[in-house]
């Protein structure tokens, strides 16, 4: 019996990754300081370092927002590297909430040359977290009252993973796997390697008895037989609607716990339909890889 399969980081569990994101924005920072010792020259040239100023982080288009605590971490850092004073956050909308166009996302109030040189990082930041919930929130809803779940995947942006899962759930997604140790997946690379879906299968149980195992199939026969050698957990690829009901439905008759989910170029047109088919799961590369970001600005006050 394989250890228990659910995905353990489920929609609502808005818990944010601080410290990947000062990793992140330190990182961004650097690429946006970089040369002449760090300095931003239109900034510097123009702003007094006495000059402090309110702005506003506003949506100019309607979404969902994630990562809002990037807005004081990026303040904060800049602020550190000038030397300067913080900048006050206020009035920040929580994560997860649906905006429309104009809407303020969170007040600032302070040094003007902090502002601007932490504009563009958290701007970046948090419109790219911000769109990869909007994208997952039109798939929750979307699902909603079916019975089955989105999921995202491991294709992420390199050095974003904990950001954008993190998007995935304020939006009503839910984590699959964080990494390659969460979670075992086999494929048909292992299955060919191993020798077989059962020599894969025991050879993952064998050596990592605590570790969820997950086990691709594209037919339903490999499902059963999935089944048979001890898997609880089925990824169902690339299959027509009508193939995942009845491989869903011979799974089931099995009397076996199994969640299944369904991978594989799944769009919101034909989600409905997909989840109608009794899967637990839905689960969508493109909340991460392909999703635009969300446009939002920032504006200082005249």
């Amino acid at each position: 019996m394989s250890a228990p399969s659910r995905p353990s980081s489920p929609a609502g569990d808005l818990r944010f990754p601080v410290e990947d994101a000062r990793r992140v924005i330190t990182g961004a920072l650097d690429e946006d300081l970089g040369g002449l010792d760090g300095v931003d020259v239109t900034t510097t040239a123009t702003i007094p370092e006495s000059q402090v100023t309110s702005a506003a982080v506003v949506a100019r288009e309607p979404g969902v927002v994630a990562g809002v605590e990037v807005i004081a971490l990026t303040l904060d850092e800049v602020a550190r590297r000038l030397g300067a004073e913080p900048v006050t956050v206020s009035g920040v909308v929580a994560d997860g909430t649906r905006v429309a166009r104009g809407d303020i996302v969170a007040e600032l109030s302070g040094s003007t040359q902090v502002t601007l040189v932490a504009e563009r990082t958290l701007l970046n930041i948090i419109s790219r977290l911000s769109g990869v919930a909007t994208h997952t929130r039109r798939w929750a809803d979307e699902l909603e009252g079916s019975g089955a779940t989105v999921l995202d995947t491991r294709k992420t942006t390199p050095g974003l993973r904990a950001l954008e899962k993190f998007a995935v759930r304020a939006g009503g997604g839910t984590n699959k796997r964080m990494g390659l140790y969460d979670v075992a997946m086999i494929k048909d690379n292992h299955k060919l390697a191993a020798g077989s879906l059962a020599a894969a299968y025991d050879a993952v149980r064998s050596r990592f008895p605590d570790v969820p195992v997950q086990v691709e199939v594209t037919t339903t026969e490999e499902a059963l037989e999935s089944v048979a050698a001890g898997a609880r957990f089925l990824l169902c690829d690339n299959m027509s609607t009508q193939l995942l009901r009845t491989t869903v439905e011979a799974v089931r008759v099995t009397g076996e716990s199994v969640e299944i989910e369904a991978t594989g170029g799944l769009t919101l047109e034909v989600a409905a339909a997909y989840a109608a088919t009794g899967v637990d799961y839905l689960s969508v590369g493109g909340l991460t890889h392909s999703s635009p970001i969300l446009d939002l600005a920032l504006d200082l006050r005249p």
